[in-house]
């Protein structure tokens, strides 16, 4: 929440033109009862691109899903993985492993009342309910409301003593328990998620599962998804970081003539010279200068001569 936002997105889909992108969560309330184009606009470049959704109300997820489908999006993902006390205060995210009829309930609603995929995202469990049978048992339940697809976040949630940011570190991660759940159940599309920071760890996983998620370390580290399309085609061609830059101009002088503030799409470029002579001048520079009265697309090449300079 909070990261993956529309120039996140925009970027990203630079980088690498095959990776299926991925909203920040988004609440029903929010869609239901707050500004649905703010939050579900996006570039049409972004494609394939899926919305994350919170909420544990049958209805409510299945109007939300409608929207997303009217807007254009290619997949809706049931986001109960989250370990946030914000979501959990109303039945949002992980703590919804408790309870797997709901979570079965509201995904058969959700893709009767749509044609696009309907998938889901959860953790390995929550809190004592951390055992590989409760993880099966939970799956199981799912997929009978036609789920096909799940994305298994490879750490169990710690609900009560863990901040959202300590469950993203603390609880250990178990790879092998998501490979037994891909083998207990062949025909579900099985995704892995938690703690990969390579390509090469990326391969590895794809030798026991369908598909990798990567989370923090493509943002961190935008670049490592450099290589990603070659996944796809290996003919595919590799930006070189200053083309991925020089290809972010022109979106964010439209941006800006629409009245964008400029930090707002720079602050998801930090990472892309990670570890290269000059990236954290170019940090630096940026964070220093994208956030003043009039910076525009300027104060970004001034950045990028940090870097140009050894």
């Amino acid at each position: 929440m909070e990261w993956t936002d529309r120039h996140c997105r925009y970027f990203h889909r630079i980088i690498s033109q095959n990776a299926v992108l991925y909203t920040e969560m988004v609440t029903t309330g929010a869609l239901i009862h707050g500004d649905r184009e703010r939050f579900l606009q996006y570039n049409q470049q972004e494609h394939p691109l899926a919305l994350q959704l919170g909420g544990s109300n049958p209805d409510d997820l299945t109007t939300c899903t409608q929207m997303a489908e009217e807007f254009g999006y290619d997949e809706v993902n049931l986001n109960v993985g989250c370990p946030s006390d914000r979501v959990q205060n109303n039945m949002i995210g992980a703590c919804l492993m408790a309870h797997p009829g709901l979570v079965a309930e509201c995904l058969e609603k959700m893709q009767s009342a749509v044609s696009i995929p309907v998938t889901v995202k959860h953790r390995l469990g929550i809190d004592d309910m951390d055992s590989y049978e409760e993880l099966h048992h939970f799956v199981s339940i799912v997929r009978e409301s036609g789920c096909k697809t799940f994305i298994i976040h490879a750490r169990k949630a710690i609900l009560q003593g863990l901040s959202p940011k300590e469950n993203r570190d603390i609880p250990p991660l178990n790879y092998d328990w998501v490979y037994q759940i891909k083998q207990a159940f062949p025909d579900l599309e099985v995704l892995i998620n938690g703690g990969i920071k390579t390509l090469d760890e990326s391969k590895a996983h794809l030798q026991h599962v369908d598909g990798v998620m990567i989370g923090r370390e493509a943002y961190h580290n935008p670049y490592m998804m450099a290589e990603v399309d070659k996944l796809y085609n290996p003919d595919a061609a590799v930006k070189t970081r200053l083309e991925i830059i020089e290809q972010m101009y022109p979106y964010i002088e439209e941006q800006l003539s629409q009245g964008c503030y400029l930090g707002h799409i720079t602050r998801h470029l930090l990472g892309l010279f990670h570890g290269q002579p000059g990236g954290r001048q170019f940090r630096r520079y940026l964070s220093e200068n994208a956030h003043k009265a009039g910076a525009d697309v300027d104060v970004l090449k001034h950045a990028v001569a940090k870097v140009a300079a050894f």
